[in-house]
């Protein structure tokens, strides 16, 4: 029998040269397209989408958190406003993102609201996006101009029950927070009055202090100055406890309706293409970002609570606004304008 020709350092050599060109190629896996191994989140700048126009709660709430996130994520994070057809418009483009870069705003409106007002949805809630973390509660208050003649919520209902249908109030649009803090009153207190929708909290406020529109309910954080400054007269509250920022203003529930409450939230959304690890690392991030000392100064200066919370605790509370929600939208036959 012949020696073999191939000596055994050669076939250790080669199999040492084998092991190293795999070695490599897993290496260079990581940069091509398809493989397993996650690449590095956010590797850009990421957009935070606000479904409503400038100068509401919304965007106090969002800028707030995205200058914090800014901080801790190694990328900016910047905040975009694209409002129409109470939200749906930013929500349908969101959902349908494949970036993996674009977060949105979630809100009482678009989350708990609108899927009970549009028969044809754009965009599923439970299935185009997956919650993050719930960032912010800002109480409702219901504002006057001065020249109407009330001074505190008994005397405006007396003064809505002697004109029923001939006095308005305005919101941010249709199946907005403001509208659904109204028709809350409105159900509550047994009155009748009329809806003003507008596109978006900033131009309702402009003619609110013009007096083109007499009333309103609004986030705390988008009135407060003008309330100070004697532009507009808070009538009421719809948190709790009062305010701070309001102590001679009493609650809602103070003035004659016991358990009332209405405030408005808002909490981050994701595109339902991120993976669970990416959503992990951005909740963990918020988290802190709506904790952070200087955000806590920020929102609590506007009268907003921080909440923060875990994507679960999130999805609960969804679910549970949505149960809440749908029968006042029921009782008060609202409709998509």
């Amino acid at each position: 029998m012949q020696p073999s020709s191939i000596s055994p350092l050669h076939t250790f050599s080669q199999q040492r040269r084998d092991c190293l060109r795999a070695g490599g190629a897993l290496a260079l896996g990581g940069l091509l397209p398809g493989v397993h191994a996650e690449e590095a989140w956010p590797s850009r700048s990421v957009r935070f989408v606000v479904p409503f126009a400038p100068g509401g709660s919304s965007e106090i709430v969002a800028r707030s958190t995205a200058v914090e996130l800014t901080k801790t994520l190694g990328q900016s994070v910047f905040v975009d406003n694209k409002p129409g057809a109470a939200g749906n418009i930013a929500m349908s483009e969101v959902a349908r993102s494949s970036d993996q870069h674009t977060l949105i705003l979630g809100h009482i409106g678009t989350l708990a609201v609108n899927p009970y007002i549009f028969p044809k949805l754009p965009y599923d809630p439970a299935k185009d996006f997956k919650p993050v973390s719930l960032l912010a509660k800002v109480p409702s208050l219901y504002v006057v101009h001065p020249d109407l003649p009330v001074k505190n919520l008994k005397e405006f209902i007396a003064y809505a029950k002697a004109r029923p249908g001939n006095l308005s109030y305005g919101s941010a649009g249709n199946g907005s927070a403001g509208h659904l803090a109204f028709e809350y009153l409105k159900m509550t207190a047994e009155i009748f009055m009329l809806h003003v929708p507008y596109r978006g909290t900033g131009p309702m406020v402009n003619d609110l202090l013009s007096g083109r529109v007499p009333a309103s309910a609004i986030g705390a954080a988008a009135v407060i100055p003008f309330i100070k400054s004697g532009k507009l007269r808070c009538i009421a509250t719809g948190s709790v406890q009062r305010l701070p920022q309001l102590p001679d203003v009493p609650t809602v529930a103070e003035q004659g309706f016991p358990g009332f409450e209405m405030t408005q939230w808002y909490g981050m959304m994701a595109p339902s293409n991120l993976s669970d690890a990416q959503i992990a690392k951005l909740s963990a991030e918020t988290m802190k970002a709506v904790k952070a000392p200087e955000a806590l100064k920020r929102l609590t200066g506007d009268a907003a609570e921080a909440i923060g919370g875990t994507p679960e605790q999130f999805t609960q509370f969804i679910a549970s606004e949505q149960v809440r929600w749908k029968k006042v939208i029921a009782r008060a036959a609202i409709q998509p304008s």
